[in-house]
């Protein structure tokens, strides 16, 4: 005999109102970032410095890759109530994400070609006026660090607040990925990845200025695009792993194998088929085959012993119960 049941389950349960803070942070930082972009690309090129001029591409294609997070959030808000979307529109903001990594990924590659250039062919370089813009930079990139900060703090609660409910089991080890917002993140890491551009050309520009160390600025610039494709590629990693739904080795596939399978005192139930996706920042759903030889076992049963875990939110629940001695 076989049993087919669905939950039900709503978008609204997927799109998180928190993200409204990140979008209104986001888009304040790409305009700061576009601006401060301006000002680094002008003064890399008129004082000739290479670690300036890279550290303002390198916030160039920051402030579209901080403006593609920002209109994730905008698209994932105005589909959100899409019945096209099967499971909500979550995986847009991943998406973006993603895309932002290439961004980091192209820029450290400019970085690079660009400070080879300069140590092939070195050019004189306005130390003084090039380490105040590069200072400038940093506070500016510092500033929306703390945007963006402020953001996901206001994130942090709402998520907080929904889940704070004792359920008889611990959720702590890995709450905290299901929380976590790779979108944001993802901005968060284009204002970081700026600010150590940044450190890294004052401490390039301070080294050629005081002890005329010009080839610094050039191999501070490939320093950084290393430190940039470090970060990119760890972003990569976790994007895709969400958008290819990567996700049965992570520790709610084995709770869920603890809630359904029992000994044979208890019907023997065993799981035949299993696949775990996830379909929100902390929400998952499950499609769970089971053969049993309890005949009084039913999806609602099993769905209501899955209840425990508040990520669960969408199940499809096959049921074969099989007759004679299971010894």
């Amino acid at each position: 005999m076989h049993t087919h049941n669905l939950s039900n389950w709503s978008h609204d349960h997927i799109f998180d109102t928190g993200n409204q803070a990140a979008e209104r942070g986001t888009r304040l930082v790409m305009w700061i970032t576009a601006a401060m972009m301006v000002v680094e690309i002008s003064a890399g090129w008129w004082y000739n410095s290479m670690a300036l001029l890279a550290d303002g591409w390198h916030m160039s294609s920051h402030a579209v890759a901080i403006g593609l997070s920002a209109f994730a959030y905008a698209a994932a808000r105005k589909y959100a109530h899409d019945t096209r979307f099967a499971f909500g529109t979550w995986k847009i903001e991943v998406l973006g994400g993603f895309a932002s990594a290439i961004f980091l990924l192209g820029v450290a590659a400019l970085m690079v070609f660009s400070s080879v250039e300069r140590i092939i062919s070195p050019q004189p370089i306005h130390y003084q006026e090039a380490v105040v813009i590069a200072i400038l930079g940093l506070v500016v990139n510092l500033v929306c660090a703390l945007i963006l900060g402020k953001a996901h703090d206001h994130h942090d609660h709402g998520h907080d607040h929904s889940h704070n409910h004792d359920h008889g089991h611990d959720h702590d080890h890995h709450d905290h990925e299901h929380h976590h917002d790779l979108n944001l993140r993802s901005a968060y890491l284009h204002v970081i990845a700026d600010a150590a551009t940044s450190v890294l050309a004052i401490i390039a520009l301070i080294g050629g200025w005081m002890y005329g160390w010009s080839w610094l600025d050039p191999v501070m610039g490939i320093v950084g695009a290393a430190l940039v494709a470090k970060w990119a590629k760890g972003l990569l990693t976790e994007t895709g792993k969400v958008l290819l739904d990567r996700e049965m080795d992570h520790p709610v596939v084995e709770e869920i194998r603890e809630v359904v399978e029992t000994g044979p005192d208890a019907g023997d139930t065993r799981i035949s088929d299993l696949h775990v996706w996830r379909v929100g920042k902390g929400a998952y759903s499950c499609a769970i085959s089971v053969v049993t030889h309890d005949p009084t076992l039913t999806p609602a049963r099993i769905r209501q012993d899955l209840s425990i875990h508040e990520e669960i939110v969408h199940t499809t629940i096959e049921i074969q119960v099989c007759t004679g001695d299971h010894g």
